[in-house]
């Protein structure tokens, strides 16, 4: 069994290698490194992927992360049982768990496990995920690994939808009654939450509702005229798919009449979606979610279950493969994307020894 100091000093080293989306060659570089010291088939996939299989079974556990991290850099340090640094919480600390548990479980003769710590999930495109979904069969169980403390089974994901705004509107006097371009913008934008609003009629859950947020709005000047742009992103529920949102987008741009150009200038508004991921909840009543709650309970935790309002590379494979799936990780994932990104020591390792249960449990087959 590994010791404790080394599963700490795997994650202090992964996190400490910086990782933004587009930048993961040298921390997968090591994490492979690390997987085959202890036996793994380790090696770089051709998107950058790293990867590492342990046994050659035909039924197969994917432990899916991903070593991307947010943009930015945290000092690393310990303090205590606490670990600061980027990706500590989203999401070194669930793949480096998932290469210790990995390491420290049985390996049955008829089945393999594979760590995969993804590239680009933090980039909205989710290059890695995809590359696997395109290229591998699906497994008898996934774990996608993100933040959600080492007691609560994440089971599903809001979908999401980015949409990007540009236009140019004629000035007008301000002591007149026509509205300036950034009052245009504005009203755009009350018009839209307003459309949330009435879906969101009755729904009182948050995994039910359409909630949108305004990441950037901005005018230029540009003579007589001024250029618009603002950034959208919406969180889907289950019932209201991404390419429904964009057609209802794009006749409220149309209906708002922001863009009311004269004759000689038809630039219009240009309407640009991206990011569509739809959203997904996985089935409760599986052997993946049994072996979880037992291996939760033996270590002295008490289950709960968890919807997200963000997104996670379930979204790409979940609803392609259709298997057991759940995400699992240590961490708070209040913390995910800020300064104060920081992980506590103890629960990593209970993480670890949640997730060695679980890959036993289900090679057993004792559900």
């Amino acid at each position: 069994m590994l010791i404790r100091s080394a599963a700490t000093e795997l994650l202090r080293q992964l996190v400490t290698l910086s990782s933004p989306s587009g930048l993961e060659t040298e921390a997968a570089a090591y994490l492979i490194d690390w997987l085959a010291a202890f036996g793994f088939k380790a090696y770089v996939d051709e998107v950058g992927n790293a990867v590492g299989q342990r046994g050659d079974g035909a039924r197969h556990i994917l432990l899916l992360g991903h070593i991307d991290t947010f943009p930015g850099t945290l000092p690393v340090r310990q303090e205590g049982n606490w670990l600061t640094g980027r990706g500590t919480v989203d999401a070194k600390g669930a793949l480096a768990a998932f290469a210790v548990a990995a390491t420290m479980a049985e390996l049955a003769p008829d089945w393999r496990i594979t760590v995969v710590g993804a590239v680009q999930e933090e980039s909205a495109t989710s290059l890695g995920a995809r590359h696997i979904l395109k290229h591998w069969p699906a497994p008898d169980y996934c774990v996608i690994g993100e933040p959600s403390s080492w007691q609560r089974i994440t089971l599903g994901y809001k979908g999401r939808l980015l949409a990007d705004l540009h236009w140019v509107a004629p000035f007008v006097h301000s002591a007149g009654q026509a509205r300036l371009p950034a009052e245009q913008a504005v009203d755009l934008w009350n018009h839209i939450v307003a459309h949330c609003d009435a879906f969101n009629d009755g729904r009182t859950a948050a995994f039910e509702r359409l909630e949108p947020s305004l990441r950037h709005i901005a005018t230029r000047d540009q003579g007589a005229y001024a250029a618009v742009d603002m950034s959208l992103a919406f969180r889907l529920p289950l019932d209201l798919a991404p390419e429904t949102l964009g057609q209802r987008l794009q006749a409220i741009c149309s209906q708002a009449g922001v863009c009311q150009t004269p004759d000689d200038d038809a630039s219009g508004l240009a309407l640009t979606i991206s990011g569509a991921e739809v959203a997904f909840r996985a089935n409760k009543n599986t052997p993946l979610v049994r072996a979880f709650l037992a291996a939760i309970r033996q270590q002295g935790g008490q289950a709960r279950f968890v919807l997200k309002s963000g997104t996670s590379d379930m979204n790409v494979v979940g609803p392609a493969w259709q298997i057991p799936i759940v995400a699992y990780g240590p961490g708070d994932s209040a913390l995910d994307h800020t300064p104060y990104e920081r992980i506590n020591l103890d629960e990593y390792w209970q993480a670890i020894l949640v997730l060695q249960s679980v890959l036993n449990i289900l090679q057993r087959g004792d559900i």
